[in-house]
Parts: structure tokens; sequence; C-alpha cells
């Protein structure tokens, strides 16, 4: 943005500086903590009833009678009559841990990080990606930040302010805006906020001369006093790039309101417009530059190859790197297993005689007998009788 240091006012063709502000460190991280810790400041307390759910008679039965120590209820004739109650697994009891009204609902957030936030706001609205970005159409828009004149403020209806959106292009998110109004989800519906809609262009004056009646019933577009911004309004949601249109009695404004990188505030004690840690940003501009690449050492070559990791307990060479005494150990047992096989006795031969003995002893064996003798008498009458007999 510093090297476009005029802004063009759209309708009347005038310029005018671009104040020091939009020159400030876009820092999203900053504006998204800011915005959680302030919009915490605008919820209501709410808490269920003291009483609720303690408003019976109930009492434990004590030990003994086989049910439960929880509080019953007193009484008969009635299913009620014996039923739990105060506990927060009873029908009707209270809840778990009831909602209080001393919960701390409100955050307190340093003035100087909430002065950033906004600073960071205002630059990133003058970044067309980053308007684009956030969803806002503005393609027919002249040139961001958008500046209208001084007679802008002397609006006091409805269709001239349409009449002046479409003529600085502005128009068109408003339009998309229109377009996107939707039934909430939930019960929301039935709380006085059925309806949901995109945020539109964001209307930045200085002085109230009828813009706020002019502009206030046209969907998706807010209002808000050069005096009085707030990071709810230039960065909803804590999203940045909000499309601001400025009069340009607020766009000469914002040096006193915000100061310059070297004048103080006039409003704000103390304060000055915060400036970047480097005037360049643009590293890839920085570090390719000639200046820096006349110094910078010649990229290192990697010399050590990294290949698949052997298994030691399979690969001996991975072995031995661990463990370079088991080579010793592998020769050892080679030395004492051929040691081993060495003492060992081979079969006898046998006799040939005795293997022939052994062979005739055996074919004896398998001789049918003749089953004579007197441990056989009985069998023998038995075998022969059976002879005779036919089959």
């Amino acid at each position: 943005m510093s090297a476009r240091p005029t802004v063009n006012v759209v309708d009347s063709g005038e310029q005018v500086a671009l104040p020091d502000v939009f020159t400030a460190p876009i820092r999203p991280d900053l504006v998204s903590a800011v915005h959680t810790g302030v919009a915490k400041n605008a919820r209501q307390a709410y808490a269920v009833s003291p009483k609720a759910g303690h408003q019976t008679a109930a009492e434990s039965w004590g030990t003994g009678r086989a049910v439960s120590r929880i509080p019953r209820l007193p009484g008969g004739g009635t299913h009620r009559a014996g039923q739990g109650a105060f506990g927060n697994m009873c029908r009707g009891g209270r809840m778990f841990a009831p909602t209080h009204t001393w919960r701390r609902w409100h955050r307190k957030v340093n003035i100087k990080q909430k002065r950033y936030a906004v600073c960071s706001a205002l630059a990133a609205s003058a970044v067309p990606a980053l308007v684009m970005a956030r969803g806002h159409q503005v393609s027919n828009v002249a040139e961001i930040p958008l500046v209208l004149s001084d007679s802008t403020e002397g609006l006091t209806k409805t269709a001239k302010a349409v009449a002046a959106l479409e003529a600085a292009g502005a128009i068109d998110d408003v339009n998309r805006c229109k377009a996107s109004r939707n039934l909430r989800k939930g019960k929301g519906k039935m709380r006085n906020r059925r309806y949901v809609m995109k945020k539109g262009p964001l209307v930045i004056y200085a002085n109230d001369e009828g813009i706020t009646k002019a502009f206030r019933n046209i969907p998706s577009v807010d209002l808000c006093a050069v005096d009085k911004l707030n990071l709810l309004q230039l960065a909803p949601g804590g999203h940045l790039g909000r499309f601001c249109i400025f009069t340009k009695a607020a766009f000469q404004k914002l040096d006193s309101i915000f100061g310059t990188k070297t004048t103080e505030s006039e409003q704000k004690k103390g304060w000055k417009v915060p400036s970047g840690m480097m005037t360049n940003s643009d590293l890839t501009r920085l570090i390719n530059s000639d200046e820096v690449q006349s110094i910078v050492n010649p990229p290192k070559e990697n010399k050590k190859r990294y290949g698949v990791k052997k298994n030691p307990l399979k690969n001996f060479g991975a072995m031995v790197k661990l463990n370079p005494y088991a080579q010793t150990l592998k020769r050892n047992q080679l030395l004492s297993e051929a040691a081993a096989k060495g003492k060992t006795k081979s079969k006898p031969k046998r006799d040939p005689k005795a293997v022939e003995a052994g062979k005739k002893f055996l074919a004896k064996m398998k001789v049918e007998s003749d089953y004579q003798g007197e441990l056989f008498e009985n069998f023998d009458a038995w075998l022969k009788q059976a002879k005779k007999e036919p089959n």
C-alpha cells in the first residue's frame, strides 16, 4: 500500500493521501484472538432457577429397604409417591452442576492489542485479494479502499443511497447478500432471529447528517462512525477483509485517530501506527536478490546414501557391523562342528555268517508249525476233527 500514496475519491475525482494505518502489519492471529475475547463481552447472563428440581419434600429412605438411597417423594395413592427426586438422573430432578448467573461471562482484552487488531483489520480492508477472499463482490469497484465524497453524509433517502452504491459499483455485493438470506437452523427461529444473511459493505462516516437513515434499511449494509471503529464490524467472525466504504472526511480523519508512524494519535494516548519488523516482507525477492545470493554458500551435496535397512538377524554383514565379535563366534562354531563330525564312529560291518544264520532263523519261524507235542495235544485233536467236517 505504501507504493500508492494517494487514493481517488470516486464520485468527485479528487485525490486524498493514504493514511498510515493502511500500512500496518496484517496479523490474522491477533485479530482472531482479540475478536474471540471482545465478542464475549456482549453476552447476557443466563441460568436455571436455583430452586429447580428441589421443590419437593423428598427424603431418603436410608438403608435396609432394598432400594437405593436417593431421596424419594413422600405420600401414597399415586405413581409419584416413592419416586426418586433431586438427582440429575431422576425425573423432575435438578440438572448436574446447575448453571449460575455469576459465571465469568466477560473477558479482559489489552487495550493495545485491541488497537493493534483494529489497525490490522483496516489495513486488510485495503487489500483487494483479502476482500475478495472473504467473499465480497468488488469486481466493478474502481478502487479499494473505496472513498466517496462528503455529500454522501447528507443523504437522507434510501433510494439515493442505493443510487450512490450503484454508481460506485458496490451494489453487486449488496445483491449477493440479499440472495443469501435464509432461515436459521435450530431454535433461534423462535427467538426473534429467524433469518441469517451474509455481511455486506461497511459504510464509515465522520458526521451523521442523515447518512444513517439513508443506509440503515439496505440489507447487509452496516454503518459505523470513524471515531467508534470496532473489530466486530471490521472483521466479522474474526475474518479479515471487510469491504469498507469511507466518506472523504472519515478517510482523512484516520491519521488523527490512529496516528502515523512518526506522530502519536490525537485521540488515543501514547499510540502510533504499528510498523512491521521487516520493511520489505517479500521474502522470495529478498532471498533471490543478488546481494544475498552473492554471499550465500552453495548447496552442500549429501554424500551419504540411505538405503534399505538390513536385518542383522538375517544378514551376517549387518550383524558384524553391530557386533564385530559375531565373526569370531561363528568361526568357533564352524570349527567345533567340524571337529565333532571327525570324531563320530562309522557303523561296523556285519559278519556274513551271522547274517545268513539270522535269515535262516527267520525263515524257519515263518514256516507253518505242525502243532505237535504235549502242549498241543488238545489243539491237534481239534484240528484233525475240523478237517474231517465238511464246510
